[in-house]
């Protein structure tokens, strides 16, 4: 569980709270002290004797874990109800800490879920067109339909209208802010952040929680989001943009899956997305069906996240659920499981009683979450146990 402010020792917090202290500075202190109280006890000539920290470092590191205040983050992690992970909790997000350089601490507001294992990232710019706002919303709205959580980093644009379709269908978001919890940045979005943790979703940080909105803050937060992500959709980015960046990373450094949405050729905000799929780092998706074939490329990690959420699980009889599904969708998952095999499209709408071009649409909710795939034969479930 996170640590909530009760819980949290004041060595921990004065760690994290001390100015000049990163995470690879901090890796560095943990691993050669072991305990937060001995980072915290250590003198500036103990600091010395780690390599790459000169006397200057040493005494500035003393210096502001001194300086550092952990009651005033404790009385503002109380009010806004914010609670605390660190690296090497069992409820840390595992494919955030397969990154190269992931957080130490994650301030919450809200709590993660086994569902947000197979996440989506969605982003892009700021400055969009209604195009790009539109696009946003419908994607994050059927994949949160599909039991995908939505990722983004809470800005205007791109940002908040996947949140806000993430929402809108009953789905799971997570806001990764570039700022402490305690600001709402922009401020424009205060009631949106409201929304999310009012909703039973995640606004996430690991800037403590009175930190600004700084600049250099900002590509700290997009490899979260990167993080966080089985894949990276690209929405609408001009050319030089925060969201390629994200995109970028999340291919080269980070192993992820990138789809972008093509847009106007002439259209300034989508030289970014043209740009990425002429270049092939990025793959072109127009539907939440191509976002599940981009996806099944990276089938490892899809899997593994969905296998980690408890989707797709098999009930003590064999028999496959289909969780958060509707009834309709549950109904289609009897018929094959009944089946035992590949059925036509055709023969399963006849089975479920459902008209053709209705069956298509909840396939498609199906397949996204991984429950079924299609071949030539029809459509099967995924590890069902055939029949005799």
């Amino acid at each position: 569980m996170p640590q909530t402010p009760d819980k949290i020792s004041d060595s921990t917090l004065r760690v994290l709270l001390a100015s000049g202290i990163g995470p690879a500075t901090l890796r560095k202190l943990r691993n050669h002290f072991d305990t937060d109280d001995r980072i915290v006890g250590a003198s500036v000539r103990e600091f010395t004797l780690i390599d790459g920290i000169a006397n200057k470092t040493a005494a500035a590191l003393r210096h502001s874990i001194d300086e550092s205040d952990p009651q005033h983050e404790l009385d503002m992690m109380h009010e806004c109800g914010a609670s605390l992970i660190i690296t090497g909790d069992a409820d840390y997000p595992s494919l955030l800490s397969s990154i190269p350089d992931p957080p130490v601490a994650l301030w919450i507001r809200g709590a993660l879920s086994d569902e947000d294992n197979a996440a989506v990232g969605v982003v892009g710019s700021r400055r969009c067109t209604s195009y790009g706002r539109e696009q946003a919303a419908r994607f994050a709205s059927l994949l949160g339909q599909c039991g995908y959580t939505i990722v983004s980093g809470g800005a205007l644009g791109i940002d908040g209208e996947a949140h806000r379709g993430a929402l809108r269908a009953g789905g799971r978001t997570i806001a990764v802010m570039g700022c402490g919890l305690s600001r709402s940045y922009p401020p424009e979005h205060r009631e949106l952040f409201e929304q999310i943790v009012n909703a039973g979703s995640v606004l996430l940080s690991e800037f403590p929680m009175s930190a600004e909105p700084r600049a250099e803050h900002f590509p700290r937060r997009n490899r979260v989001i990167s993080g966080l992500s089985v894949g990276v959709l690209v929405v609408e980015a001009a050319q030089r943009s925060g969201a390629l960046i994200t995109a970028r990373l999340a291919a080269e450094q980070h192993g992820r899956e990138v789809m972008a949405l093509p847009g106007r050729v002439d259209s300034p905000a989508s030289t970014g997305c043209l740009g990425a799929i002429r270049e092939g780092w990025a793959g072109l998706v127009t539907s939440p069906t191509d976002v599940l074939h981009q996806l099944e490329s990276a089938g490892h990690l899809v899997r593994g996240a969905i296998e980690a959420s408890g989707r797709g699980a098999q009930n003590a009889d064999g028999r496959v659920d289909a969780p958060q599904a509707s009834d309709v969708q549950q109904i289609i998952v009897d018929s094959l499981q009944d089946a035992g095999k590949a059925i036509p499209i055709d023969e399963l709408a006849r089975r479920c009683g459902i008209a053709i071009s209705s069956l298509m649409a909840e396939l498609t909710m199906l397949e996204m979450r991984g429950q079924l795939k299609r071949n030539h034969v029809g459509v099967e479930l995924r590890g069902q146990r055939k029949s005799n």
